[in-house]
């Protein structure tokens, strides 16, 4: 199948590499660029855990003092990876969803033992902060990074979409999702995606696309994708 991952280049090289290895064509085509965002300097001292949902948060952390032995929550394998690779060795890796990620939180740290650090974008489509609040933690969420739309589809790219429109389309949040539209629409895609079925993270993300028609719709969570090209084969 011909697969198209509209995730920035560090969130999808894992899920890229394993789809090719299945034998799938792969296009990367990331509708949305990052940007860091200027931050106070951090003391891991001050926290009893940290989280990341995105490779991009510990890519761009501005650390006063570092604690490698801090309890570090990550979604997903890419971001476990990236964690490894900055000096974490205390990781705590949930598969799914923010949702996974906020119980495996709950079920592991007790409330007493201290602060919990959140470093996120700008932009999130689940409130995990806010979640874990609820339950009782003291949170700080700091966004180190922005995400802005990608205006422009390579020449190659675009020829090779008509000569061979993709199967399948993977967006991962709402931000990604307006781009994509504004991109299809710019671009006269309309006819193309057809013929493609679109995956979304999320009911949310899958609103802002149904204006189109697309071959069908999916709702799918991270570390899903290969599971769920078998139901289209």
């Amino acid at each position: 199948m011909h697969i198209v991952i509209t995730r920035p280049k560090e969130e999808s090289l894992y899920l890229i590499e394993n789809l090719i290895k299945l034998g799938h064509m792969v296009t990367h085509l990331p509708v949305i660029k990052i940007q860091k965002l200027e931050t106070k300097k951090i003391n891991l001292l001050n926290y009893q855990a940290i989280i990341f949902t995105s490779s991009n948060a510990i890519k761009f952390m501005n650390i006063e003092t570092f604690n490698s032995k801090i309890k570090c929550f990550c979604v997903g394998k890419a971001t476990e990876l990236t964690a490894r690779q900055f000096g974490f060795i205390n990781i705590f890796t949930s598969e799914g969803t923010v949702d996974s990620l906020t119980e495996l939180i709950v079920r592991t740290l007790d409330i007493k033992f201290g602060k919990l650090l959140y470093l996120s974008s700008e932009f999130i489509s689940k409130d995990l902060d806010k979640d874990l609040i609820n339950a009782g933690y003291s949170v700080d969420r700091i966004s180190n990074y922005t995400s802005l739309p990608v205006e422009e589809i390579d020449e190659k790219i675009l020829d090779f979409f008509k000569k061979k429109p993709p199967d399948v389309v993977f967006i991962y949040s709402s931000k990604s999702a307006k781009n994509l539209f504004n991109l299809i629409n710019k671009y006269s895609l309309l006819n193309v995606v057809t013929q493609s079925n679109l995956m979304c993270i999320s009911e949310k993300v899958l609103l802002v696309l149904k204006q189109i028609k697309w071959k069908k719709k999916f709702i799918f969570s991270p570390g899903e994708e290969e599971f769920l090209l078998n139901k289209i084969k």
